[in-house]
């Protein structure tokens, strides 16, 4: 279905284009080359859920609303590449992304660790993993009570992982495994005990009566089929 608006000040259409193709509309009634703004277009669009078919439908409606005709093959590929570039932009952050905070996934996780196996022989002492483990929720009979455990929990997993990314600033893959454990990729250093220890104070502030999480280095085997078994295992 067609999304309508009003032209602006200053066209010479007295008619409506589509929602979001105001620009469109006013760079074709003034004489301006429209392609810049078929981009603009193009992205905001795929940022509001927009199918690049309603796009493509709604491109030529303003076409034909100002001009007559049908938009140019210039205009046509500015907003699909436009729109395809947004798009995959997006999917490529949430599937490397937990959305809800923010943390790498499992499978980027994974990635990181591959490469570090590449790239060196002695992954086994210059790299470890630092584990956080959340207590499971405590589920109860009403579903209500259920709710609101999930939701307790779901905001200790999001403080906890604002606490690595606040020990852990300099470039460390940061990501989730399963719906309890936080894992970071991180390089044995001079420094690493101290930075466990300030994680482990970050994490376990929560005032009384909250559970504590569990949290713990694990020291990364001497290949990379070992690893993945390892991710495995915390991922469970």
């Amino acid at each position: 279905m067609a999304r309508f608006a009003l032209l602006g000040r200053g066209s010479t259409a007295h008619s409506s284009v589509p929602n979001g193709f105001e620009a469109v509309g006013e760079a074709l009634s003034s004489g301006l080359d429209p392609d810049e703004a078929c981009a603009v277009a193009g992205r905001e669009l795929a940022i509001d859920g927009i199918s690049v078919e309603e796009a493509l439908a709604d491109l030529r409606a303003t076409w034909l609303q100002v001009r007559g005709t049908d938009p140019s093959y210039a205009a046509l590929s500015a907003l699909v590449v436009a729109w395809t570039d947004s798009t995959l932009n997006y999917l490529h952050h949430l599937s490397c992304e937990d959305p809800m905070t923010g943390l790498a996934n499992l499978v980027h996780v994974r990635g990181r660790i591959t490469e570090l196996y590449l790239q060196s022989d002695a992954v086994h002492d210059t790299w470890a993993v630092v584990v956080i483990e959340l207590p499971p929720p405590t589920l109860h009979a009403a579903d209500d009570c259920d709710r609101s455990e999930r939701l307790v929990h779901t905001m200790r997993l999001v403080r906890a992982a604002q606490a690595v990314r606040t020990v852990f600033v300099h470039g460390e893959t940061v990501g989730r495994a399963g719906t309890r454990r936080i894992l970071a990729i991180v390089e044995r250093d001079e420094r690493l005990g101290d930075r466990v220890r300030l994680l482990h104070r970050l994490v376990n502030d929560s005032g009384p009566g909250v559970p504590v999480p569990r949290l713990w280095i694990e020291g990364l085997p001497g290949n990379e089929r070992t690893a993945e078994l390892l991710l495995d295992e915390l991922a469970r």
